[in-house]
This record gives structure tokens, sequence and C-alpha cells, in this order.
């Protein structure tokens, strides 16, 4: 067994749920040969009104993009894949997990899409990606893929090549994670999360066009509309941010994590003074349904 899975494990595959040694996939798939494939990552959460999916029909909406602008069939509705969702979690007893739904294409060795594709859905426990340690942050030398190069919004197999290029670089040189410039120099997302910072009271994320718009970063910016608290969506380069008090990632995988340093710089805002701080705590509420009083303190 490895750490995703042990003998009591069920997938959803092609389906049918089914032991993970039983599932079988092509070796001459689109996706395996070429990275022509789609997944998402979505978590659920032990509430006290059961488990919930958090923001289950956002993350398939966009798994369903992304099978369409990558020309992959899939019949699937999204009423549909949270059902076969919660009966997979019923079926390996949990309720605080991390949700792996996967779109591979059937056999073809050309470049034009194959005509069938296969669903696969895996769920584990799965603390939280990065931890709750600050992270040392390293600027990569690889950039964001180009816009204009493919789909960037869409959570595309071979595009985490990029983010696995630059992990290893920056986990080599002895830093945590990898922060990503945009072809224009603009500072865009880490390797697996996007990124926000703070300078003088106020927020500030990168706008859409070369990040990965995540479904965290929403919710992160309509908390932060609820409370009242600035933020702003703009284009910055990074002396800007290595001039921030206080920076932090988030995503579904890694939550809200904040940044102890960026290259040689130390962010100066004690993380428990910052807004993210405050965000971190407002967006576990948020997930576990505990923010009945928007405008509330977090604790």
């Amino acid at each position: 067994m490895n750490a995703y899975s042990n003998n009591q494990t069920i997938i959803y595959h092609n389906g049918e749920f089914l032991k993970p040694e039983t599932a079988k996939t092509s070796l001459y798939s689109q996706t395996l040969h070429y990275g022509n494939g789609v997944f998402e990552g979505i978590r659920t959460y032990k509430t006290a009104d059961g488990t919930k999916i958090f923001k289950a029909e956002e993350h398939y909406e966009r798994l369903k993009y992304g099978a369409k602008v990558m020309g992959i069939p899939f019949k699937y509705t999204v009423e549909e894949l949270i059902a076969i969702t919660y009966d997979l979690l019923r079926k390996n007893q949990l309720e605080d997990a991390y949700i792996r739904p996967l779109i591979t294409t059937g056999d073809n060795m050309g470049l034009y899409t194959s005509k069938e594709s296969i669903l696969t859905i895996q769920c584990w426990a799965w603390p939280k990606l990065m931890g709750d340690t600050l992270l040392r942050v390293k600027t990569s030398s690889f950039e964001r893929p180009n816009p204009k190069s493919c789909f960037v919004e869409a959570k595309v197999t071979g595009h985490y090549i990029n983010s696995i290029l630059s992990t290893n670089e920056a986990k080599d040189a002895g830093f945590d994670e990898a922060l990503l410039l945009d072809m224009y120099g603009n500072v865009a997302e880490c390797s697996g999360a996007n990124i926000f910072m703070q300078k003088d009271g106020k927020l500030f994320t990168p706008k859409k066009g070369s990040i990965m718009a995540g479904i965290t970063r929403s919710t992160i910016l309509e908390i932060c509309e609820q409370e009242g608290i600035p933020v702003e969506e703009k284009h910055f380069k990074l002396d800007e941010l290595k001039q921030a008090d206080s920076a932090f990632f988030t995503g579904t995988a890694a939550e809200v994590v904040g940044l102890k340093s960026l290259d040689d710089y130390e962010f100066p805002l004690q993380w428990t003074d910052s807004l993210g701080h405050k965000l971190m705590k407002l967006y576990q509420k948020e997930v576990l349904g505990q923010r009945t009083n928007k405008l509330s303190e977090a604790l």
C-alpha cells in the first residue's frame, strides 16, 4: 500500500466501485503519452451538519470545462459527479478528506484527441499540503505558461510539468516552495497555489490571465468583501512583493498558509498580526459552515 490507499480503499473507475489494484488503464492512452488529461482537487470536511464537500459544484464545473477545452468527451453531469463522490466517501468511511477526480483518454497514439474517456475518482485523508509552518520560498527560473500556448485555467495533467520543475528547483536549493512569474515578469503564483500580499493594511493578488484562478482564491476574495477587508486584483512585479508586509498562499490542498520569506527577503509583519492569519481562521470557519455571522471577528 502507499500513502493514499490501504487494503480497505475503494475507488470509482470507469463506472464501477473497486479496489485500486484491480483498476486498469491503457498503455496507449493519450493521457499517459502526451499529458492530455484533466483533474480536480477537492476537499470534504466533517461539519456539524455532516460530511460536506466544499464548493463541489464549482470544482466539478471546472473539471467539465477542462474536458471541453481539451476536446475530451465527458457526459457526466455535475449532479451525477457529486452523488458518486458522496457515495465514494461513504464506502471509504471518510469525512475529512481530499478528493481527486481524473479524466483520462482512451487508446490514441496520435495527437488528435481520443473520442473515449475514463473517469476515476479517488479519495484519502490528507492534511494541508504545505503544512502550517511559514514557508521559505524561492523565485523560480521557470515561468508560468504563456496563456496563448494553452488553457491556463484548466487543470490539465500535462501543465503540471511546469509545477514539478519549479518545485524540484526550489526544494533542491533548500526552500519549501517556488514562486513563478509570468512572461511579462509579473508575479503569477506558486507551483500549486495562488498568492496574496499585504501592504499597508491592504491585500493584493495577481489578476487573471496567466494564473490558475483558484476556487480557494475566489473564496478568500468573497470573505474579504464580506468582512470589509480591502483587496485588489492587479499585476505587480517581484520588487513590489519584496516590499510587502506579509504574504500567503491559497489552494484547495494547501488551504491558507503564510510565507516566512522570499529568496533573501523576510516578510516583516508577524504572521499572527497579518490579514492572512485572520483569513486563515475565517477560511477554516467557512469550510466547516461556522461563519453564520459574516462580519464576526476571527478568533
